[in-house]
């Protein structure tokens, strides 16, 4: 029998991924280590987890001082240091994505996160990334902006595989499996291969309920006549828009219009649930793992969720459990004069200045680095 939650997932058809980056855990054996006994499978990064893993450690100094010395800029710099993490991660992972046959073992890298609305900075900056990394188990990560759509329907159709960031809205994510669709039949259009191209849909949960819950919190504290409709939302929003997400990527992918792609070699989008780790102390710290359980999908841990999960996670598939109960989640939110789509988008602009912030000091960090000068 397995013991270890974290591969009783697998048995479920779920893949776990980590969200985190660090030249130690690649240098270490930590993440050779955390293949092996808890079956991770792929790896997913962004600007906050390399400004963590560069600016608050000691652990690339020698390296920032060493480019600098050859004259590169700070962005020169992180550009060398992020794609020699991931180059390092894809070849750890490169027996997972083998074995698989490109179902998992890979790594992403995002794009300048200040390109968010620019779709041609995306596309080239996408095409310029995959150059560079030379791997076919990465992704390039571009987030699910209106210009990141017709950057997705480019860089698939130039067979880039893509992860999509920052997916909050259901009308959103339809959205993104169009645009990855339209990339396969332009691929198909001009005769080239539909097997080697993949993409991943990354659902952003907890931070839905992190910003729908003080709503709900108020409605609660002001006492009936909503109170208890609210009661009864509160931690659940983020849950039910993932599963309706789930059942609609269940719809499409059952269509006509990619059994056409698949016969041809195509590969699902799968999703990828993102943004897993438990903000709300009143919560299970496994509350956005346990809940979204389910085949073909992904899910991505911090560090600390993956130990908890491993320590007293209950492997079970809910992933489809309780559609009803989540359709009127959502529906009932307008009753409560809370409009979901405007909390999407709120959120989707709010995940982009959480990219940029990071980033920003995070060349801030090499810069001084590269100087000599201690970082804060």
């Amino acid at each position: 029998m397995l013991t270890n939650p974290l591969l009783g997932l697998r048995t479920l058809g779920q893949s776990v991924w980590i969200d985190y980056i660090h030249r130690d855990l690649l240098a270490g054996g930590g993440l050779q280590q955390l293949i092996e006994q808890d079956g991770v499978c792929g790896m997913t990064s962004n600007p906050a987890i390399f400004e963590h893993a560069i600016a608050a450690s000691t652990s690339y100094d020698a390296e920032i001082r060493s480019l600098a010395g050859r004259g590169q800029g700070s962005s020169q710099i992180y550009e060398a240091l992020s794609q020699r993490d991931v180059q390092q991660a894809a070849d750890q992972f490169r027996a997972v994505y083998d074995t698989s046959r490109g179902g998992d073992g890979y790594v992403s890298l995002e794009v300048n996160p200040h390109l968010a609305h620019d779709a041609a900075g995306t596309i080239a900056e996408g095409k310029r990334l995959w150059r560079a990394l030379d791997r076919p188990n990465v992704f390039i990560k571009v987030p699910g902006t209106d210009a990141g759509l017709i950057a997705i329907r480019e860089l698939i159709g130039e067979g880039i595989n893509v992860n999509v960031t920052l997916l909050f809205a259901l009308p959103r994510y339809r959205a993104v499996i169009d645009a990855y669709l339209e990339g396969l039949e332009a691929r198909l259009r001009r005769g080239l291969p539909l097997a080697t191209v993949a993409c991943v849909a990354s659902f952003f949960v907890s931070r839905i309920d992190s910003l729908v819950d003080p709503m709900l919190d108020a409605l609660i504290a002001g006492g009936e006549p909503r109170a208890s409709a609210a009661r009864a939302a509160r931690g659940r929003v983020a849950i039910a828009s993932a599963r309706l997400a789930y059942q609609m990527y269940r719809h499409v992918f059952a269509h006509e219009r990619f059994h056409v792609l698949a016969a041809r070699g195509a590969r699902v989008q799968r999703l990828l649930w993102a943004s897993t780790s438990t903000k709300d102390p009143q919560f299970s710290d496994v509350k956005y793992v346990e809940a979204l359980i389910g085949a073909d999908t992904i899910n991505t841990m911090p560090l600390e969720t993956i130990d908890a999960y491993r320590d007293h996670g209950q492997p079970e598939t809910r992933l489809t459990l309780d559609l009803h109960e989540a359709r009127s989640v959502i529906e009932g939110l307008g009753a409560l004069g809370i409009d979901l789509d405007a909390v999407t988008t709120r959120l989707e602009t709010e995940g982009i200045a959480k990219f940029n912030a990071p980033f920003d000091k995070l060349i801030g960090s090499i810069a001084a680095k590269a100087a000599g000068v201690p970082v804060a």
